[in-house]
């Protein structure tokens, strides 16, 4: 992947990817940036060669990926999601390691305490296992912090 990516210039190559004829105005307001800056990247991504831009009439401006810039945004974009499938393997085999824990100690049932991605995770893997999900807290809650799911007991609060 071209680590010289900023940010900033890959919002714009998935903007222009999504809507040829967006205006800088359009492109300012989306992504939060002053209208100055949207044309300095712009300049700078037409001079990377990664955008061509088209006169349509006096007012109107095309944007066009080039092949070479469709390329760095699919790296990047296919670099995000490899990432992102890290993140969920080290997240599912922490989860997985845990469950196996409480299954060893006998414990069958497990009240969550959270509810987004990360939570999703580790509630699958309950499930998977035959855990039964409390909707209250119970003898043991699962949550986590940081990098890492914890197992607390109703007696370690």
């Amino acid at each position: 992947m071209n680590a010289g990516v900023k940010e900033q210039e890959y919002d714009l190559l998935h903007e222009i990817a999504q809507d040829s004829l967006v205006t800088q105005a359009t492109l300012s307001s989306r992504l939060g940036m002053a209208v100055g800056s949207v044309n300095w990247y712009i300049k700078r991504l037409i001079n990377r060669g990664w955008v061509k831009v088209s006169h349509l009439d006096r007012t109107r401006l095309k944007y066009d990926l080039t092949s070479e810039g469709m390329s760095v945004f699919t790296q990047r974009a296919l670099q995000y999601a490899r990432d992102s499938l890290l993140v969920y393997k080290d997240f599912r085999q922490k989860a997985q390691a845990i469950v196996s824990g409480l299954q060893a100690q006998g414990i069958q049932s497990v009240h969550l305490d959270g509810d987004d991605e990360i939570m999703d995770i580790l509630r699958l893997t309950c499930l998977e296992a035959g855990l039964l999900l409390e909707p209250l807290p119970g003898a043991v809650m699962l949550r986590y912090q940081g990098r890492e799911y914890q197992v607390v007991h109703s007696n370690e609060d």
